[in-house]
């Protein structure tokens, strides 16, 4: 594999470490080295690269801020660093992604995250947003999933829906009070709501991995017991099928559902901003009352609407 370079979005780092602390202007410096230092990728094998950006020796730059002790090197010690920042890291993409970690594979989707946050370096004080731009890069960088480019995207966006889902911004649910002017009313969806058409049916993908790896982890604690676990077995990929869902939470639990086409036609376009009227024409020349009245009702009573956003002035 080949070695990458440094996050993207970072200052670059000073040539030197300053001798002294002097000043906060010093400090700065030593914390701006010490950062692209730790957050260095991690050569293969999951090893500190051996040089630094500038070509020189890692060891050389090591030593100009770090100290040996009678055990361990310079180096050795900014090793540890260097690994438990990326292993965190590494660790939180999997927990959020188990179902594209098992389409792809161990080390490809280790190899896959790997590139992932060189490119898109986490920035933010939660781990909660560190996959929020998983599906674009799959998207935009095909070869790191090639050839299940177009499962691992539908993945991708299905897993972070779901983070959406269970944290997402919520708004008032809509007044079910009759209107005056239904066909040009205007309707919102809660943000955390996500709908996705997706070629694979994800969903069931999904939930088969996060069971089978429950049965791993029972297996596991009934050997450490000594008693015979069940083998958990590997989940077979998904065939291609046109699949429309709903993410989305309720009484604080995370939900997905299936959608019909029309369904999801026309929360799309209520979600587009389109009145109502227009709305339900976007479902279908086929579609009958019963089945819009029963939508309707289903999707009040899950809270999916809400008033629409205000819309912005014109200049």
């Amino acid at each position: 594999m080949k070695t990458l370079g440094p996050p993207t979005g970072l200052k670059p780092p000073p040539r030197h470490a300053p001798a002294r602390l002097r000043s906060t202007s010093d400090l700065r410096t030593l914390q701006r080295l010490v950062t692209h230092a730790v957050v260095r990728p991690l050569a293969p094998g999951d090893r500190l690269q051996a040089r630094w950006i500038d070509g020189r020796p890692m060891r050389e730059v090591a030593e100009e801020f770090i100290k040996p002790n009678d055990r361990l090197s310079a180096c050795d010690r900014l090793e540890i660093y260097n690994r438990m920042y990326w292993f965190r890291l590494f660790e939180a993409i999997a927990d959020d992604s188990p179902g594209l970690k098992a389409a792809l594979g161990e080390r490809k989707f280790h190899r896959l995250a790997q590139a992932y946050l060189a490119k898109y370096p986490s920035r933010s004080f939660s781990l909660r947003n560190l996959c929020s731009r998983l599906p674009d890069f799959i998207r935009d960088e095909p070869s790191w999933t090639r050839p299940r480019t177009a499962l691992a995207h539908d993945l991708a966006r299905f897993e972070w829906a779901q983070t959406v889902g269970f944290d997402g911004a919520a708004r008032p649910v809509l007044d079910p009070a009759p209107v005056t002017q239904p066909q040009r009313l205007r309707i919102g969806l809660q943000p955390y709501l996500t709908l996705l058409a997706v070629g694979y049916p994800v969903d069931d993908f999904v939930l088969a991995v996060k069971r089978r790896n429950a049965l791993r982890s029972e297996a596991s604690n009934a050997v450490e017991a000594g008693r015979a676990g069940r083998r958990a077995k590997r989940v077979p990929r998904p065939r291609p099928a046109r699949t429309y869902l709903a993410v989305h939470r309720l009484h604080g639990t995370l939900y997905y559902r299936r959608l019909e086409p029309a369904e999801y036609r026309i929360l799309s376009a209520l979600a587009a901003g389109q009145p109502l009227g227009r709305a339900v024409v976007a479902g279908g020349k086929r579609l009958r009352p019963d089945q819009v009245s029963a939508w309707f009702a289903a999707w009040m009573k899950l809270g999916w609407l809400c008033p629409a956003a205000p819309r912005p002035l014109r200049p």
